[in-house]
C-alpha cells in the first residue's frame, strides 16, 4: 500500500512540474564509459517512476512464489505430522492390547515426522521390553534420551522397566536419586516399595509406609500386610547380626502399643524361639496374655520349651476364672495338663472347650486322656466323632 501511494505521489508531481515547465524540459547528459545517453527531464523522470513500479512488482511476485511455495512446504510437513500422530496413536492400542510387534512398527516408522518423538521411542522401548528384546529396549531409551524435552518421563520408563525385569539394585540407585527431586511422587513411591520388598530392605519399607498410606497408595489390609511384613523382616536382620541379645534390645524400645499388638507379639515369640530364646519368649507372651488371652498368641504356650510349667499353668488357671468363655484358654490348659500327666484335669477342660466350638486337635486331645484313663469306649467313641470332622 505505502509503494503505490509513493508511485501516485511521484506521478503527480511529476505531472506537476512537467504542466509548469512544458515549454522549459531542460536537458539531461549521461555519460558512461564510451556510451551517452541524453533525454529531457521529464521522461527522466517518467523513466525513474516506470523503474520502480517494475521493481516493485517484480517484487510482489517473488513474495507471492515464495509464498506459495511456503505454504506447500507446509501443507506437505502439516500432512506428514498428521500421519505420524495417527500412527503413534494406533501403536498406543497395539501395546495395549499386547501386539508388541505391531505398537513398535507403528510408532517407529513415522516418528521423525512426529512433533514429540520422544513419545514415539518410549512407547517403543514399552514395546521391546513386552518382546522380551534386552538390545532394542536399550536401544530406544537412548534415542529417547537423545531427544529435546527429554524428562523425567524417561527416567520413569526406565527404573519401571527395570522393576519389571526384577532388576531391583539397578532400579534402587536411581530412585534413591529421584526420591531427593520429587519426594511426594506417586510413581516414585510405588516403585520403591516394590523396590524394597524386592531387596528385602525392610527398614526402609517400614519409614516408607506412612507416605504410601497417606498418598492413598495402599489400602489398609495391604498396609498390614506389609507393616507386619517389614517388622518380621527386621526382626529376622537383627537376629541374624545381633542373635537373642538383639531381639530383646529391638522388643524394649518398641511403643508400648506395638508391644500390644498381639500380630507383632506372636511374630517376636516365633524368632525367639527359634533362636532358644523361649523362658524370654514366656514372659512376653505372659504380659500380653495378661492385657488381652487372645486366640491368636495363647496356642504359642505349648511351643515353648520350659523346664517348669507349673508358672504357665498357674496363670492359664487364673485366666480360666477371669474368662470363662473363652475355650481356647481351657485348650491350652488342658494340653499343659496332659503334659503333667493329669488326665482327668486335662479331660475337663477339653470337654469345656469342646462344648463352646469344635475342634478337631481338642477332640484328639480328649481322646488321649481318656486313653491314660482305661477309658477306652469313651476313647474310641471321642475319635470317631473326630474321624467323621476330618471327612466332612
Amino acid at each position: 500500500m505505502f509503494r503505490l501511494v509513493f508511485i501516485f505521489v511521484v506521478l503527480g508531481l511529476g505531472l506537476f512540474v512537467g504542466t509548469q515547465y512544458s515549454e522549459q524540459q531542460g536537458y539531461v547528459l549521461i555519460s558512461f564509459a564510451n556510451t551517452t545517453t541524453e533525454m529531457s527531464v521529464t521522461t527522466l523522470v517518467i523513466f525513474i517512476v516506470a523503474t520502480l513500479a517494475a521493481l516493485f512488482l517484480l517484487e510482489f511476485m517473488i513474495k507471492k512464489g515464495l509464498r506459495a511455495t511456503n505454504a506447500t512446504w507446509n501443507w506437505f510437513s502439516v500432512r506428514k505430522l498428521k500421519r505420524a500422530r495417527r500412527y503413534t496413536n494406533e501403536g498406543i492400542i497395539k501395546l495395549l492390547e499386547g501386539d508388541w510387534k505391531g505398537a513398535e512398527k507403528k510408532v517407529t516408522r513415522w516418528a521423525n515426522h512426529h512433533d514429540m518423538p520422544l513419545l514415539c521411542y518410549l512407547i517403543a522401548s514399552e514395546a521391546a521390553q513386552g518382546m522380551g528384546d534386552e538390545a532394542k529396549r536399550k536401544k530406544y531409551l537412548t534415542l529417547a534420551e537423545q531427544q529435546e524435552g527429554y524428562s523425567l518421563a524417561v527416567e520413569m520408563t526406565k527404573i519401571r522397566q527395570l522393576v519389571r525385569n526384577k532388576q531391583y539394585a539397578d532400579a534402587h540407585s536411581q530412585l534413591e536419586q529421584l526420591k531427593g527431586r520429587y519426594p511426594n511422587n506417586t510413581i516414585v513411591l510405588n516403585l520403591l516399595k516394590k523396590t524394597y520388598i524386592g531387596l528385602e530392605l525392610w527398614s526402609a519399607l517400614d519409614e516408607l509406609l506412612p507416605k504410601l498410606k497417606k498418598a492413598k497408595l495402599i489400602s489398609q489390609n495391604e498396609y498390614d500386610e506389609l507393616f507386619y511384613q517389614a517388622q518380621l523382616g527386621k526382626m529376622k536382620e537383627i537376629a541374624e547380626q545381633k542373635g537373642l541379645d538383639g531381639l530383646l534390645a529391638y522388643w524394649s524400645q518398641l511403643p508400648k502399643k506395638l508391644k500390644q499388638d498381639n500380630h507383632l507379639v506372636s511374630l517376636m515369640v516365633e524368632q525367639l524361639i527359634l533362636h532358644q530364646g523361649d523362658s524370654e519368649a514366656y514372659l512376653i507372651l505372659r504380659d500380653a496374655i495378661k492385657q488381652q488371652p487372645s486366640p491368636e498368641i495363647l496356642p504359642l504356650l505349648t511351643q515353648l520349651d520350659l523346664p517348669d510349667h507349673h508358672p504357665v499353668i498357674v496363670l492359664l488357671e487364673g485366666l480360666v476364672k477371669k474368662h470363662p468363655d473363652n475355650p481356647e484358654i481351657n485348650s491350652v490348659l488342658g494340653q499343659f495338663y496332659l503334659r503333667e500327666q493329669k488326665w482327668s484335669q486335662a479331660q475337663k477342660e477339653f470337654e469345656i472347650a469342646l462344648t463352646q466350638r469344635i475342634s478337631i486337635a481338642d477332640y484328639s486331645f480328649l481322646a488321649d486322656s481318656l486313653e491314660k484313663q482305661n477309658m477306652k469306649q469313651a476313647a474310641g467313641e471321642v475319635s470317631r466323632k473326630a474321624l467323621s470332622l476330618i471327612e466332612k
